[in-house]
């Protein structure tokens, strides 16, 4: 068997069930946001102003959570490319 013919199997960091997890508790909090403003006995204007503010801060956090982790895989990039230089480019 030649080195080009094994195909290499996809890894991934999580499990199923811990995606699951993550994205289950995510629908269901966003489900008791959702009934708490219906419920919530304030004008439409109140529920309007805390339903904007709900969906910036989950949007801002899916933002932040991205830049991170690129932010952090960019660094062990780095540092992989750093380590394979040569000690006389290095500086």
């Amino acid at each position: 068997m030649k080195r080009g013919d094994i195909l290499k199997k996809k890894a991934y960091r999580n499990t199923p069930a811990f995606a699951f997890l993550a994205w289950g508790s995510f629908a269901f909090f966003v489900m008791l946001m959702l009934i708490g403003l219906y419920t919530l006995k304030e004008p439409l204007m109140v529920k309007g102003y805390y339903l904007m503010g709900s969906v910036g801060l989950i949007s801002s956090a899916f933002t932040l959570s991205k830049v991170i982790r690129d932010n952090q895989e960019d660094e062990e990039r780095y540092n992989q490319m750093f380590r394979a230089l040569p000690e006389k480019e290095r500086g």
